[in-house]
């Protein structure tokens, strides 16, 4: 990128020169024709390497490329000063003339005078004669027959002797009114494609007045404040001074419509005039005329207004195109990367079979990170054992007396309590498992969407499969949960010696329940189960206390068996499921499916997607523009480097 820098230096140095130059010669400028820059060497490549990228429309792509936008209200005289310009005649009629955006590029020299319109993809050649007729046909084309306006841009490429080396885009004037014809939002529909071509900051806006308004009542002066608040970037040119040279003097010094690049008075040519005549009466109206004659001569004429347009191309070409340069070559990268993440296209079976097994490895690999964990269990919630301590043990156990052996407790009354704890907790770990499983299916669905993304065949095969064995696998693991909750509550059984040890450290504290129940308090605190209510215990006897008590302590330090156990159970059944899932279930599950929907043709799960193919496509169609965009701007960067200051 050392030589884009390089011409971007000089393109400065360059810039500076012209506008001291600009400076020295609005000073005093005189009339020369034919309309002929004096920068054309320098300029030329410039404008030939902008009107190249436009032609390759890399606007498409994002990059805005300095451009000279013409607008105007209807009537203000927008043709008038376009033809005297290029030196043609361009349609003319009522109504909106202008229908399509019109790029006009004007070439200086040339040995033999040529006009074309490009369109639609299409050169067309025409002559002077009949190039408002061409420009008709052409525009019915891109806007059908009638009155409607089409945003597709027109292009007339004029290369003919005396005219000036520059690039412009002439817009629909704008009107407020239909006509009968135009559809009724047409003030919306022009008013939309100028914003849109005035709005960039690398567009020069040259704002058509006539003289015979106020030019604060135009409609375009309001356009162009909208996105050029400071007029650093319009120029101003007022058509029709003739008609209304009272007080054009001050309206173009007063500048109350903030013009930052200035004004430039003309006068429109009248009937049959040639455009050599034209300029011969426009430099006798202004050196002549009472009034306009006070106006200065580096604000009058066609002629001056050519050179600034020329100059100010100048200008903001070389202040724009090293950033174009750069701007085109991060795309350029960014395009070729993306295009690279995109699978190649598979042309065999060996290569669909190596692809196929590569997304499922990749799959596989992401699915193995997945970590369960059983916490939610350990938070199972069951009813305050703290209030009205001990009355449940004391109601079962009187509702199990039988005869017995005294000092032993009855095993019914151990199970009644177990059985109505785990039916307190028992559709927990069955939620869990909903839970985690959707988890899982989420994860799965969303990992395998991602690595068949490219191929939609096999994307929708996957996802279905996905969903169906995930689907089986929930089943499964709710029947075997609830199997397993349905044991604890019919059996007690734990061969873990924390049982008995916990047993015994509770049955500790049982000195402590002894001295709260004796100073006849109806709360106390117990090691191990906290804070208690024992208020309506004081009618039971020691013995009925004590067993209830006994059998307390039993339950608790079974339960936390209990939890531990299916929380581990739990845990062990996710892990091996997922195990089971990833290693063997969920590739066996695709398989069937795709061969089963596809007949195991693997090439045909592997097709690309249509949205695959239209990226594919449009990436590589953008890769092809900006490659052939960077050729064209570093020819140019090339040469520049070359100028002399």
């Amino acid at each position: 990128m050392d030589r884009f820098s390089n011409g971007q230096e000089q393109l400065e140095d360059e810039e500076d020169s012209l506008a001291l130059e600009i400076a020295e010669e609005d000073a005093n400028m005189e009339i020369h024709p034919p309309i002929v820059s004096s920068y054309n060497d320098h300029i030329r490549p410039l404008l030939d390497a902008v009107d190249k990228l436009r032609l390759l429309n890399v606007a498409k792509e994002g990059i805005q490329l300095p451009t000279i936008v013409v607008v105007g209200d209807q009537s203000s005289g927008k043709s008038s000063v376009l033809e005297s310009l290029a030196g043609i005649n361009l349609p003319r009629g009522l109504g909106i003339c202008t229908r399509v955006p019109l790029v006009m590029t004007e070439h200086h020299p040339t040995p033999i005078p040529e006009l074309f319109l490009e369109f639609n993809g299409k050169t067309v050649h025409t002559d002077e004669a009949y190039v408002a007729d061409a420009i008709n046909l052409a525009t019915n084309e891109i806007a059908g027959d009638g009155k409607g306006i089409s945003n597709t841009p027109l292009t007339l490429v004029v290369k003919k002797s005396g005219v000036p080396d520059l690039t412009m885009i002439d817009l629909p004037g704008i009107t407020r009114v239909p006509v009968h014809g135009q559809p009724e939002n047409i003030y919306e529909q022009i008013a939309g494609i100028i914003m849109e071509y005035i709005r960039p900051e690398e567009s020069i806006i040259l704002n058509v007045l006539s003289a015979t308004v106020d030019f604060s009542t135009c409609e375009s002066i309001r356009m162009s404040q909208q996105v050029d608040k400071n007029g650093k970037r319009t120029l101003a040119v007022v058509t029709k001074s003739d008609k209304a040279p009272e007080g054009l003097l001050e309206k173009v010094t007063a500048d109350d419509v903030n013009i930052g690049l200035g004004y430039v008075c003309v006068r429109n040519r009248i009937g049959d005039e040639s455009y050599e005549e034209a300029r011969k009466e426009e430099a006798k109206l202004f050196n002549t005329h009472p009034l306009l004659s006070r106006i200065n001569k580096s604000m009058v004429g066609i002629p001056v207004l050519a050179q600034k347009l020329t100059q100010i191309q100048a200008s903001i070409i070389a202040r724009c195109l090293p950033g174009i340069v750069r701007k085109i070559d991060e795309k350029l990268n960014a395009s070729i990367l993306e295009l690279n993440r995109i699978p190649k296209t598979l042309s065999s079976s060996a290569e669909a079979m190596t692809a196929f097994m590569g997304i499922f490895g990749s799959a596989k690999e992401t699915l193995r990170k997945i970590l369960i964990r059983g916490d939610e269990l350990h938070n199972c919630r069951e009813s305050d054992p703290r209030r009205n301590f001990l009355m449940e043990e004391i109601h079962v156990l009187q509702e199990s007396r039988g005869i017995e052996l005294p000092n032993f407790l009855p095993r019914s009354a151990f199970l009644t309590i177990l059985k109505a704890k785990v039916e307190g907790i028992s559709s927990v770990p069955v939620n869990f498992i909903e839970k985690v499983w959707n988890y899982i299916e989420n994860v799965l669905v969303s990992v395998l969407t991602r690595h068949s993304e490219n191929y939609h065949q096999l994307h929708l095969s996957t996802r279905r499969a996905g969903h169906n064995l995930i689907s089986k696998m929930k089943e499964q693991s709710i029947s075997w949960v609830t199997e397993i909750v349905q044991m604890e509550k019919v059996t007690d059984y734990t061969c873990n010696p924390e049982y008995m040890s916990e047993w015994k450290k509770l049955m500790d504290k049982e000195n402590t329940f002894r001295n709260i129940l004796e100073n006849r308090m109806s709360k106390g605190v117990i090691e191990g189960i906290g804070e208690v209510e024992v208020g309506n215990l004081s009618a039971y006897n020691q013995n009925v206390l004590h067993e209830a008590f006994d059998l307390k302590m039993r339950v608790t330090a079974y339960w936390n068996i209990v939890l531990r156990r299916l929380v581990d159970s739990v845990a062990l059944h996710f892990q091996f499921s997922v195990q089971n899932l990833v290693n063997k279930k969920m590739e066996n599950e695709i398989f069937s499916e795709l061969i089963s929907s596809h007949g195991g043709a693997i090439e045909r799960m592997l097709e690309e997607s249509p949205s695959v193919a239209v990226k594919r496509e449009k990436l590589n169609k953008s890769i092809k523009l900006l490659g052939e965009s960077m050729k064209v701007l570093g020819n140019i960067m090339d040469r520049i480097a070359t100028y002399d200051n």
